[in-house]
């Protein structure tokens, strides 16, 4: 008969309850002592007791794992795809692997902005001083100085930082599914000034210093009798705590605090400190906005924010399920009326590509993104729509909108001040090629979410 770690460790436990339970007043006291010690003993957490050291690689050749030429994460040896669970039934070194693995890969995709894309890593606050925490964002060379065009990206929240959508999709997928990039380079070659913000870079974590308590014996008036049952009594405390904590905790993992980065410590304080300090001064005449999930909250807010200057700047807004909500967030009529006519937001749905999808919420058109913005399951494939389909829809949107705000086409199927979804854009531009008055319609469908130079009228 096999006998299970976690009944070792609690036996005899149980067995000095049972042979106290016959005892008197002070033996049921510790009874109930024993009883209120095994209701804070979560089993889970004493199986930490047999776990492998949390010591893991801080490179990817140290973790066995290499980016292929595909992008694809793959074990150097085997070439099989990342697996989650290395060591079975230990559920949560498993996860604390697979975050060391996020943080290298997070700082990898750091390295491709500035080599493979050629961006520049600036440092935030501008006024930092040497010893205040600082966070960065990533901008292109021209990204202050392109008269014409700049190209803003904002990721959602959680683990991603700058360059990134998803980090599963990085492990999982490949490189152009998770990250920014592809935006990036094509946005580039098209004549675009880039900035890449890092809106969930809010603090940096410290080790907590450890605080010796000065005993009160040193310094009280009260007996000496008195203060030995009392420095007893606390030493009996702490001899209880650290055994529950070697329980607990026993991996001994460092207590950490947070200091938060000046002007930078949430993703809407980010928003507004890098339109403030870059956007703001960038010499751009039209600045488009991609912004997914949280993203597009963090824009609202600057929108709320900023107001006059966000509407003299921004060209247009392409969300991709964003999480805002103009009125948690308190947004007002008129940025209402400037969101139905400047944004859309492709949102997951099993409706075809571009179908308007019912909204509560009196903002942006709503339409759907085919299924999920990033990746689906379909069968025992997975594939892209956000790349291949609805992101082929963007250009046709911000041409579009480009033009009926400058009142430089009139639309056949909608007036310069109603709000344009895609599949309006489209039939739009189809009618006004019947006529001869554009021929982006017969242009070929870009693969990513860019105007292209030639598209965009120069602007006045």
């Amino acid at each position: 008969m096999s006998i299970s770690l976690s009944s070792l460790i609690l036996l005899p436990i149980w067995i000095n309850m049972a042979q106290i339970q016959q005892g008197g007043p002070d033996e049921k006291e510790k009874t109930t002592a024993l009883k209120d010690l095994l209701s804070r003993i979560d089993l889970d957490e004493l199986m930490k007791k047999d776990e492998p050291p949390l010591d893991f690689p801080d490179t990817l050749e140290g973790f066995e794992y290499a980016f292929n030429e595909k992008g694809q994460l793959r074990h150097i040896k085997t070439g099989e795809p990342f697996v989650f669970n290395y060591r079975e039934d230990l559920h949560r070194w498993n996860q604390k692997r697979y975050e060391a693995l996020g943080e290298i890969i997070t700082k990898y995709v750091y390295e491709l902005l500035e080599k493979d894309c050629n961006l520049k890593k600036i440092s935030i606050p501008v006024d930092a001083t040497e010893s205040e925490p600082k966070s960065f964002i990533f901008m292109s060379e021209d990204a202050l100085t392109n008269p014409q065009k700049l190209m803003v990206l904002i990721h959602g929240s959680g683990v991603v930082r700058a360059g990134q959508w998803a980090r599963r999709l990085i492990i999982n997928e490949d490189l152009d599914s998770g990250t920014q990039i592809p935006f990036i380079k094509r946005a580039v070659a098209e004549g675009y000034g880039v900035i890449v913000l890092n809106p969930n870079e809010n603090y940096i974590e410290v080790e907590k210093p450890k605080i010796h308590v000065q005993s009160s014996s040193d310094s009280s008036d009260e007996p000496a009798e008195k203060r030995e049952r009392k420095d007893k009594v606390s030493k009996e405390t702490k001899k209880r705590r650290d055994f529950y904590e070697k329980y607990r905790n026993p991996q001994r993992e460092k207590e950490m605090m947070q200091l938060y980065i000046r002007e930078n410590g949430s993703p809407e304080e980010h928003a507004i400190y890098v339109w403030d300090h870059f956007i703001a001064q960038a010499a751009a005449e039209n600045v488009f906005f991609v912004a997914h999930s949280y993203g597009g909250l963090a824009f609202v807010e600057l929108m709320i924010q900023r107001e006059a200057d966000v509407k003299n700047k921004v060209t247009a807004v392409a969300l991709t399920d964003s999480v805002h909500n103009v009125w948690h967030q308190e947004a007002g009529k008129t940025i209402r009326e400037w969101m139905r006519e400047n944004c859309c937001n492709w949102v997951s749905s099993s409706e075809p590509l571009d179908t308007s999808v019912e909204s509560m919420l009196p903002d942006c058109p709503r339409v759907s993104a085919d299924t999920d913005c990033f990746v689906i399951l379909k069968k025992n494939s997975m594939h892209r729509p956000s790349r291949a389909n609805f992101l082929e829809e963007l250009p046709v949107y911000f041409q579009i909108l480009y033009r009926s705000l400058r009142g430089q086409d009139q639309l056949p199927e909608a007036g310069c001040d109603a709000p344009l979804a895609p599949h309006q854009a489209r039939r739009a531009v189809r009618g006004a090629s019947a006529t001869g008055e554009a021929t982006l319609a017969h242009a070929p469908a870009p693969s990513s979410l860019l105007v292209s130079s030639s598209g965009l009228p120069a602007p006045h």
